[in-house]
């Protein structure tokens, strides 16, 4: 059985470690956890982080930013 987590990025950083990268369940239920990639802090629950997503202002290269890492993450597997 494979790994059945990904890795987003988010546009605010891991309060304990400063890394904006994030695991969640493929599910991506709305009261799934998400924990930072690094330090693996709890960072809340996938419906507020999607709400971060959606609604938090970021500069022009935080968007893009996160629209080829999240995108990258959302690819089907080539394997």
């Amino acid at each position: 059985m494979g790994d059945l987590s990904e890795e987003m990025r988010m546009p605010t950083a891991c309060p304990e470690c400063g890394s904006h990268s994030v695991r969640l369940s493929e599910a991506r239920n709305p009261d799934d956890k998400v924990f930072c990639s690094s330090c693996n802090t709890l960072r809340g629950q996938y419906a507020d982080l999607q709400k971060e997503l959606e609604n938090k202002p970021k500069s022009e290269t935080e968007r893009l930013l996160e629209e080829v890492v999240n995108k990258k993450s959302n690819a089907p597997d080539q394997s």
